[in-house]
């Protein structure tokens, strides 16, 4: 496989890249320990804020993790015949408690479908259900195009 070119995406482009996706994957960490996750999220283009339905149990490992206010990495990503795009922000997850919402959280949270990846074998009262938001401090985004026509047969 050739590589044609590998550019950034413009701040709209990269936009467009996260608004059309609903999945991606969360990846957290403390001090030395790395946790990663697939994940649904919705994206707030005019904010550039992620928001995230996250659940575990108590005594989960993604529990642990979310306690200690980590520091976040999302990463959405797609592939077409010849072009490939990648999306990764960096931020820190904050819980946003439910007493704190409004209408607009409500409409975002709305657009961050019901978790895609929820497979339980405990019983639904002790999941715990937290509402988290993502404001990165940093969001990139790259293009990698193929140029099929140079490739070696």
């Amino acid at each position: 496989m050739a590589l044609d070119q590998q550019t950034a995406l413009s701040d709209a482009k990269t936009d467009t890249v996260l608004g059309r996706h609903e999945t991606g994957v969360l990846s957290l960490a403390r001090e030395d320990e790395p946790y990663a996750i697939p994940i649904s999220y919705g994206y707030d283009t005019d904010q550039r804020r992620f928001y995230l339905r996250l659940v575990s149990t108590p005594a989960s490992e993604k529990r642990r993790f979310l306690a200690s206010a980590p520091r976040a990495r999302i990463v959405v990503y797609e592939e077409e015949t010849d072009v490939y795009r990648s999306v990764v922000a960096v931020g820190t997850l904050q819980e946003v408690p439910k007493d704190d919402l409004t209408v607009e959280h409500i409409e975002q949270y709305g657009e961050a479908k019901r978790p895609l990846f929820e497979i339980w074998g405990e019983s639904k009262p002790d999941l715990d259900i937290g509402l988290y938001r993502l404001t990165p401090d940093s969001v990139s985004g790259r293009v990698i195009e193929i140029d099929r026509e140079h490739e070696p047969s």
